[in-house]
């Protein structure tokens, strides 16, 4: 294919946010509070009881169109092609700025009678497994923009898209190409730094239109649109995490930092899977979390647990901390001495014990494999407890051996929760006890801080 001449500007906003509110009152607010760096796409599918030219003139013409098959995620069936073409084109005579065509059709003559004035985006989206950007960018349909969507198996699998946007991006060609799922999350916030043109997002108050599409006022606050392909990759990984504080925390302090670094929720459960994806994605920086804490470290030939590594650059070996522990010291030297019950077996309750240990204090650690009774735990007296156990992540979750701190209640002064949650039911009995209680968002926040100082200092990207 001949070479094209580099794109002065992008002929797209770098949002294109999918209208998917309940009603189509509700859409329109949204489409119209935008702003000039997103673009409403226009799912005719799912207002189709309307119609599609009145739709688009509401909008002022300025939309994407768009009327997606059910196989694609969309709502028109699949045995409807003539109906959906149909439905499609009559949006045209209005004037919409983009339509979507999908990729292998042929151009209607409706459509090709009003162009270059409405501007023609040609999509994909290819079967889990499937891997043909490449084949597809040697042969291009005609069209002034080009969407690749696939599915992420694998964390790893985005880095495939990297080379390959980035040549795009060299040739001119305006390319979106993502992946779906929880797992293709990360290469939707880095389109722009891996050369893509364009990403789709959620509106702030609609579902998403396709799994791991990210709200737009997300996109806004990571940055998205300004990554550059030197900027480093850092972020939280483990599963699950798309509900982690990290981004939120972390961005903002490398934005006021001016550091060239974004911070991104990595799903995954795999030790095996996170390292090939350390290396395919090129992260520079890692806040770990469960269940990777021990087997992560252990993977990169490291002694954990730990559940902070950096790298300055992608060749460089990891450097690592465990800024959980140095929350829990901090923590630990404002309390009442004493004996401590610490209920978890896990990682956690790992590095728990090492602090507790280490600042002089006596610990008895039950958990489902080290099971104790209320007898032993009164004879023990604790001054302290620490849960360090799972439970608390779900907003249904009892308080750990309930039996176990009725018997330590007597002799308690304070309590430490390690889930981050607004509330949880140890934090509750805890509170209601009148025991000083360190919280989950207070440790969390001590060891974040303590995490973005090295990131910060410790990660390459542009300075």
């Amino acid at each position: 294919m001949a070479l094209r001449e580099p794109l002065p500007v992008n002929p797209l906003p770098f949002h294109l946010v999918t209208l998917t509110q309940a009603t189509w009152g509700e859409a329109l607010a949204c489409a119209r509070g935008l702003g000039q760096d997103a673009l409403p796409e226009l799912r005719l599918d799912l207002f189709s009881q309307v119609d599609p030219g009145s739709l688009v003139e509401a909008l002022g013409s300025r939309c994407l169109v768009t009327c997606r098959r059910r196989s694609e995620g969309g709502r028109w069936p699949d045995e409807d092609e003539a109906g959906r073409m149909a439905h499609l084109l009559r949006a045209v005579p209005a004037g919409p700025a983009w339509v979507d065509l999908e990729w292998d059709l042929a151009v209607p003559p409706e459509l090709q009678a009003v162009r270059p004035r409405v501007g023609l985006l040609r999509s994909v989206h290819v079967a889990s497994g499937v891997f043909d950007l490449d084949q597809r960018l040697r042969a291009l349909p005609d069209g002034e923009a080009f969407k690749w969507v696939g599915w992420a198996g694998r964390l790893a699998d985005s880095g495939r898209l990297r080379p390959i946007l980035a040549s795009a991006r060299a040739r001119g060609i305006a390319l979106s190409a993502f992946l779906m799922g929880p797992k293709g999350l990360v290469s939707r916030a880095m389109q722009a730094a891996w050369g893509g043109a364009f990403t789709y997002a959620a509106p702030d108050d609609g579902p998403a239109a396709a799994p791991g599409q990210l709200p737009l006022a997300t996109l806004r606050a990571w940055r998205c649109a300004h990554l550059r392909r030197e900027d480093g990759l850092c972020g939280v990984i483990g599963d699950p995490v798309l509900h982690s504080r990290g981004p939120a925390f972390h961005n903002p302090r490398f934005q006021q930092a001016s550091s060239h670094l974004v911070y991104l929720p990595l799903v995954c459960g795999e030790a095996e899977e996170a390292v090939e994806a350390l290396a395919a994605l090129d992260v520079l920086g890692l806040s770990i979390t469960a269940p990777l804490k021990l087997a992560l470290p252990q993977a990169l030939g490291l002694e954990g647990p730990l559940n902070t590594l950096w790298r300055r650059t992608p060749g460089d070996a990891w450097q690592g901390a465990n800024t959980d522990a140095e929350a829990l010291g901090q923590s630990l030297s404002h309390l009442a001495p004493g004996p401590v019950l610490l209920l978890g077996g896990g990682g956690v309750g790992r590095t728990s014990r090492e602090v507790l240990e280490a600042a002089g204090r006596s610990v008895l650690q039950v958990s489902r494999r080290m099971p104790s009774s209320p007898e032993v735990v009164a004879a023990f007296a604790p001054v302290g407890l620490v849960q360090a156990t799972s439970l608390g992540m779900s907003p249904e979750d009892p308080v750990p051996f309930p039996d176990l701190l009725e018997a330590a209640l007597p002799t308690a002064r304070w309590a430490v929760e390690w889930i981050y949650k607004e509330d949880t039911a140890f934090g509750a009995w805890a509170r209601h006890a009148g025991l000083e209680l360190v919280s989950g968002a207070a440790l969390f926040d001590a060891q974040a801080e303590a995490q973005s100082r090295r990131f910060i200092q410790g990660c390459g990207g542009a300075t």
